[in-house]
């Protein structure tokens, strides 16, 4: 058969149903192979869009979301999204064209070494030198890339190796067992929790996928341990739980952060450095214990220092440390009391209800997202760019369930709500999809609003309106005593901007209409845009009460 056939087979065997992309001529025959195959082909407006988009639905699904371009341009408009995929832990499989492998020695017309870019930022990047190693370079993709921790892997398809004839099948595809955790590590850690006085949880973006979240409930249940999740690990508990103590990291100050300088003992669960430096919560002075719970062994860092390093797949590792306390603490459990965490709770909780009735225009952070929590349901998803909302989202917006609000915090890149929606809605096509976003991020993959509408895809949009980069602004008043630089841009009219891309489309005039105008976004056929002016003089509040910002931008 024809190489490009025996590729899109390969596609097939990986259970791929969609990819998201724009083709050129360089692979051109990969193309017109899909056109006999199952898989549907999302066109998409720009590659980084697309990029996002395999981003999102890959984090859903837990299989890797594939996206296409071809050669040159088309490869570098996928760098940042495979970037933030990549250090997002987001499965993804990227499929790029490439020049004809007789010309690719000399110069000549878009030709670039693809592979050499893209290694940085992928866990695994190859081109297929001859058809006959198809088979072996999708399988290897899609395993390295679906593995713990999950990244990005890129496959390079040059097109004079597309048009070749192959004698081939795919490969088989089998499941992967993770490994469980050594004995030993298992039984010193379930010493120093039985040792502890005051433990507490961090659950970070390992703590949302597969199983994971369903045994650190039942750890956290069975000792009366609070869980403090990062941004990324939002739901790990449920916000209704009285174990849960919401979400670390946006104020050095915070109340659950000063929890941690009490603790005597610390269980990391899917923690990532990337998400949140441990130097913005460990004090060495507390001379607090360490257990560190993840797929991979903990990085080295002198603010984390680990004293049990449990490398496993993580909801093994969580069983088996909870099978291990029926054993040794039969009749004790759980061996803490979790009201002791309640007033930290209810003083939080207070905290995120304090502007629910205020009527205020431009409308508070507080205010939209207090309305945001109450219109959605348990298992509806809320995607944030990243911006000054994002920072709002991540304190103030609880989720109920896992994967259920997805923020880009390892790579932190702007754009990636709009299309990130996108993937998540075709995904979960049953749940309601609302996209936050500031308006400078709105607009760097607002093309994407034709691929929603060309596809009838009934996502909100909804954007967060203040002229400037906010989040910048509100880091340099913090910094430099108030001062900033220029940061202010124009904006074009929101309803406006709906209409010319044949969509539904409002602008708020008061705080009282954000309730009505989500019922009636969610109503159309296809997608909506919310534009809500928004109060960030309430930035610098929130700074004089939780300590200076803490996450990076």
């Amino acid at each position: 058969m024809k190489a490009s056939d025996l590729f899109v087979k390969c596609l097939e065997a990986e259970g791929v149903e969609r990819i998201f992309g724009i083709p050129g001529e360089e692979n051109a025959d990969v193309m017109i192979s899909l056109l006999d195959s199952k898989i549907e082909f999302i066109l998409c407006r720009h590659e980084q869009g697309a990029a996002f988009m395999a981003d999102a639905y890959g984090r859903l699904t837990g299989k890797a979301g594939v996206c296409l371009a071809t050669l040159g341009p088309g490869a570098t408009n996928l760098v940042t999204g495979l970037a933030d995929a990549n250090m997002d832990r987001a499965p993804v499989v990227a499929i790029i064209g490439q020049a004809s492998t007789k010309r690719l020695h000399k110069e000549s017309h878009q030709n670039m070494d693809s592979i050499a870019m893209f290694k940085p930022i992928s866990k695994w990047a190859q081109t297929i030198v001859a058809p006959e190693n198809i088979p072996e370079v999708v399988r290897k993709a899609f395993k390295i890339a679906e593995r713990e921790k999950p990244g990005v892997c890129v496959i390079e398809l040059p097109e004079d190796i597309a048009d070749e004839e192959v004698h081939g099948v795919p490969l088989p595809v089998t499941r992967l067992r993770r490994p469980a955790a050594d004995h030993k590590a298992i039984t010193q850690a379930v010493d120093l929790i039985l040792s502890a006085k005051n433990p507490i949880i961090l659950a970070g973006n390992g703590a949302v996928r597969k199983r994971a979240a369903a045994q650190l409930q039942r750890l956290a249940r069975k000792t009366g341990i609070g869980v403090v999740n990062t941004f990324m690990g939002k739901g790990a508990v449920p916000m209704d739980d009285p174990h849960c103590l919401f979400t670390m990291g946006l104020g050095v100050g915070d109340y659950n952060n000063l929890a941690f300088a009490d603790a005597d003992l610390i269980i990391t669960a899917g923690y990532d450095l990337v998400e949140y430096s441990p130097v913005a919560w460990y004090k060495p002075a507390s001379k607090a214990k360490i257990i560190h719970i993840d797929f991979e062994a903990a990085e080295i860092d002198e603010h984390f220092p680990v004293t049990v390093d449990i490398v496993s797949d993580l909801a093994d590792a969580l069983w088996q440390i909870n099978e291990e306390l029926n054993k040794r603490a039969e009749g004790r459990l759980p061996l803490f009391d979790i009201n002791s965490r309640k007033k930290l709770r209810d003083t939080m909780s207070a905290d995120f209800a304090a502007e629910k009735d205020d009527a205020g225009f431009p409308v508070k952070p507080q205010k939209i997202l207090w309305d945001v929590r109450q219109f959605m349901g348990p298992d509806d998803i809320v995607l944030s760019d990243v911006g000054a909302h994002k920072m709002w989202i991540s304190r103030y917006y609880q989720a109920q369930g896992a994967n259920t609000v997805l923020i880009s915090n390892g790579f932190c890149s702007m754009g990636f709500s709009l299309p990130g929606a996108i993937g998540a809605k075709l995904a979960s096509p049953d749940k309601r999809v609302l996209s936050i976003n500031g308006d400078a991020g709105f607009l760097m993959n607002v093309q994407e609003l034709e691929t929603a509408v060309r596809y009838g895809l009934n996502i909100v949009i909804m954007v967060w309106v203040d002229g400037e980069y906010g989040l910048i602004k509100w880091k340099q008043q913090d910094a430099f005593d108030g001062r900033h630089s220029k940061l202010e841009f124009g904006n074009p009219d929101f309803e406006m901007l709906a209409k010319a891309f044949g969509m539904w489309g409002k602008t708020l005039k008061s705080a009282a209409e954000l309730a009505p105008a989500l019922e009636e976004a969610f109503r159309q056929k296809g997608p909506a845009i919310i534009a809500v002016p928004v109060d960030y003089r309430e930035n610098r509040k929130l700074t004089a009460r939780l300590g200076k910002v803490s996450i990076p931008m």
